[in-house]
């Protein structure tokens, strides 16, 4: 693995590399970590990299790696950089032979998207996006019971995605999370709803196999001076027939990272809290609820495929995390030129997805500004 940004004070370039070595499948090997060379210099040094393979630019890095022998350059990329910074780098590494892991959302702008999936689409090369919750295994276990039928036809979805970092103006004290996540040039059109509220809208489409649409949003800015939003609550009608309800927001004061989805079908329903990820209730309609519980042999393949420790041995965020990258690296290994990898078979978000994200973006603020509300999915 090669890796473009996450130098050492970002906080998603940690989460990255511990997921990707958790399975012993991936090894760093170099990396462009900042645009300030000296940045990414010291970044290569704590992480004991050979210092002939750290880079001053993602420019210098693809070009160089490109031309190692085969089994000493890089397998593929990761691109950990603010929402502005992601398409340039992976363009050019696909266009270069090299596979791509990027953090979400895919880009900037829906255009910028649209144009990476014709690039991704036209090489065959592996692309994948990191959703993180869809890799825990009680969310797949979730998606496995809808699929199967066992709860019957679904009629409702309730996603909600509460933080309350940013419940005060944090972004004015120098810290640097809030200050690129509220930034229009460098966040792109969507606040909230592009940094959590796609990773809700993601969740209820993954869980229930149905894509949203059409929605009726509401975007607000809470805290006084912020240039993008902060707070968000929609209506969603999926593809099913089911109707649900999304709620993202960052000025939940109090709250952590709280996302959680509800299902209901004609036979049932489930709930899943992220912040007790092994956990799955499962509602019935005539008989009593179950608690469903990872690492037991009663789940399904889906589910126990993702599990890493036995049952009561919590497995939680970077484990979700490193269950993307381990799906990918199956995904990179299996890859063979001229044969198109089917990322559903490996179970990890794709372009496809991200382009969705950027979509679901576009639409949530176009159904907020228009006195019509009821907005449909934009293609």
């Amino acid at each position: 693995m090669g890796m473009i940004g996450g130098s050492l004070d970002a906080f998603i370039g940690g989460v990255h590399r511990k997921a990707a070595n958790l399975d012993g499948e991936i090894e760093l090997v170099c990396g462009a970590f900042s645009s300030k060379p000296e940045k990414s210099k010291a970044t290569g040094e704590a992480l004991y990299l050979n210092p002939h393979r750290v880079y001053g630019s993602f420019q210098e890095m693809i070009t160089k790696e490109k031309n190692l022998p085969g089994d000493q350059r890089m397998d593929f990329v990761s691109i950990v950089t603010p929402n502005h910074m992601h398409v340039a780098p992976a363009m050019l590494a696909l266009q270069n032979g090299f596979h791509v892991i990027c953090d979400k959302p895919l880009a900037f702008s829906t255009a910028e998207a649209k144009q990476l999936k014709k690039v991704v689409d036209k090489t065959g090369l592996v692309f994948a996006l990191t959703h993180t919750y869809t890799g825990y295994p009680m969310v797949k276990e979730a998606r496995a019971l809808i699929a199967a039928g066992e709860l019957g036809k679904i009629r409702k979805v309730y996603v909600e995605y509460p933080q309350g970092w940013l419940s005060t103006f944090l972004e004015n004290t120098g810290q640097k999370q809030a200050s690129w996540r509220t930034d229009p040039s460098k966040s792109g059109a969507g606040g909230a709803i592009g940094d959590i509220g796609t990773h809700a809208a993601n969740l209820a489409e993954y869980v229930t196999g149905s894509p949203i649409t059409e929605i009726c949003a509401q975007l607000n800015t809470v805290v006084k001076g912020r240039l993008l939003d902060d707070d968000s609550a929609m209506l969603l009608k999926l593809d099913n027939g089911a109707t649900g309800v999304l709620l993202a927001t960052q000025v939940a004061a109090g709250d952590e990272n709280n996302l959680n989805i509800r299902v209901y079908g004609e036979k049932g329903g489930l709930e899943w809290r992220q912040e007790e990820p092994n956990t799955l209730v499962v509602k019935w309609l005539d008989k009593p609820r179950e608690i469903y519980r990872a690492g037991w042999n009663y789940l399904s393949d889906s589910s126990k495929k993702n599990i890493r420790t036995p049952s009561g041995h919590p497995e939680g965020y970077l484990e979700a995390f490193a269950n993307l990258y381990m799906n990918f690296a199956r995904a990179v290994h299996d890859y063979k030129p001229g044969k198109k990898i089917d990322p559903a078979r490996y179970d990890f978000p794709d372009v496809a997805d991200g382009v969705r994200g950027m979509l679901f973006v576009d639409t949530v603020i176009k159904s907020s500004r228009s006195p019509k509300k009821w907005t449909k999915m934009l293609r």
